[in-house]
């Protein structure tokens, strides 16, 4: 194998990129486990274990030893972006406090991220919708797309949001058991529009009563905008963030 080319971002993650072919992530995790269990320090555990990467993969190491995996180089700092879509970089960190998840994606195409940043912002941070109700839409529709990424990130947010595990449990494992009935609504609603492809009359009525035709709508475009994260983290094989809880597929 040729010498691993590596950049160290900071004194607490290394960027190591090779060339080849997709990891596999659960052959990872084993040997990472290893590795720990044969002692020594955090850092040379991630070393050695991306000496044996296959050529062309990505691999991020963090000083825990978690591996987070994507096909494309994500982008994380400005020096990353070209000149004239710094611009693009600076309002996405000033929306969201820095560039992470699917946006480390999404800069690859700059202005595709800059008018996806802007549509997101109204989706998750304004508009008319009740945080619960933006939450239970985004963590069926990460389970429906299977987007470990988004499960991880969309979990998090409904346990701070006070959504009981029993209601998670029941999006994760594909059932409507035990979820109160008008997050149900949501939640068979998301799933109906991403399987069907099409809801009833009765469905959309009992919505449009509930929420107004502005909110039936604001809901709707949020179930596509995080359709469009879950399809792109897919793609580029990003995996669930630090602490995050894995989505098993």
């Amino acid at each position: 194998m040729p010498p691993l080319p590596a950049r160290f971002c900071s004194n607490t993650q290394a960027l190591c990129k090779v060339a080849g072919s997709p990891v596999n992530a659960r052959r990872l995790r084993r040997q990472r486990d290893a590795h720990r269990l044969a002692g020594g320090s955090a850092f040379d555990r991630q070393l050695h274990l991306a000496e044996r990467l296959p050529y062309s993969a990505l691999a991020y190491f963090t000083m825990s030893g978690d591996i987070i995996m994507a096909r494309l180089p994500p982008i994380t700092s400005k020096d990353q972006v070209a000149a004239e879509h710094r611009a693009i970089f600076d309002s996405i960190v000033q929306s969201r406090g820095a560039v992470q998840g699917p946006f480390t994606m999404f800069l690859h195409s700059p202005e595709l991220a800059g008018r996806l940043a802007h549509l997101g912002a109204y989706v998750r941070f304004e508009g008319s919708l009740d945080m619960r109700v933006r939450v239970l839409a985004a963590m069926t529709v990460a389970r429906e797309f299977d987007a470990v990424y988004v499960w991880g990130a969309q979990t998090g947010g409904a346990r701070r949001l006070g959504v009981p595990e029993a209601t998670i449990a029941a999006i994760r494992e594909n059932h409507s058991r035990g979820i109160p009935p008008e997050d149900a609504e949501i939640v068979e609603f998301t799933r109906h529009l991403l399987r069907k492809h099409r809801i009833d009359e009765a469905t959309a009525g009992s919505l449009r009563r509930r929420f107004g035709d502005d909110g039936f709508i604001q809901l709707t475009g949020a179930i596509g905008y995080y359709s469009m994260l879950a399809m792109t983290v897919n793609a580029c094989e990003l995996e669930a963030g630090p602490n995050a809880e894995v989505l098993k597929v």
